[in-house]
């Protein structure tokens, strides 16, 4: 394809390993990191990935599914910031913790003219174990793991960018920080 392009008229799905390895292989090919800005610096994140928060961390405790979490907000200004680095012809790789969020941060970007859309469908961490593709499958699983007090029950240790020992670091390289967070307030 002409100037390495990989064209995907709608988004492909690719493990972390198929990331990396077009990352060091295609040209115009990024990494965007869709995690909140606690998981991009405390949890760490892939060497040269661009930070653009899908969702915003609020200060609400909320349940969701018997944990209690912070709240996430949907960040308004996603798109807007996207649009000021990547060109729509760009080879993006979307990642999130565990393919959730990536996918639909993927789908806002493909919806938005962008053509080579790739989610990282295992993420950064993983998805929590037992995972399957069979929703009736996984909850029947995850109960019994639950029930039966399974160690490692409900921890990402099975794949993602972390478990294959992909490059990742807690240092945060201002070229590759989330633009808005760069801006200095005026005293």
């Amino acid at each position: 394809m002409p100037g390495g392009a990989v064209y995907s008229q709608e988004i492909t799905k690719i493990l972390s390993i198929e990331a990396y390895d077009k990352l060091n292989t295609i040209p115009n090919t990024f990494l965007i990191d869709v995690r909140t800005r606690a998981e991009y610096c405390y949890v760490g994140h892939p060497v040269n990935a661009y930070h653009f928060p899908y969702m915003i961390s609020g200060d609400k405790l909320v349940l969701n599914n018997e944990r209690y979490e912070y709240q996430t907000i949907k960040n308004k200004e996603f798109l807007t910031e996207i649009n000021k680095v990547f060109r729509k012809t760009d080879n993006l790789l979307i990642l999130s913790r565990d393919g959730v969020i990536s996918a639909l941060a993927a789908k806002e970007l493909l919806n938005a003219g962008y053509k080579n859309i790739f989610d990282i469908k295992d993420g950064f961490e993983g998805p929590e174990f037992p995972t399957y593709e069979d929703e009736d499958l996984n909850k029947y699983y995850r109960q019994l793991a639950k029930r039966n007090k399974i160690q490692g029950y409900q921890q990402r240790r099975h794949s993602g960018w972390q478990w294959w020992g992909l490059p990742w670091t807690y240092e945060i390289d201002p070229k590759y920080a989330y633009p808005p967070d760069l801006k200095t307030e005026k005293k």
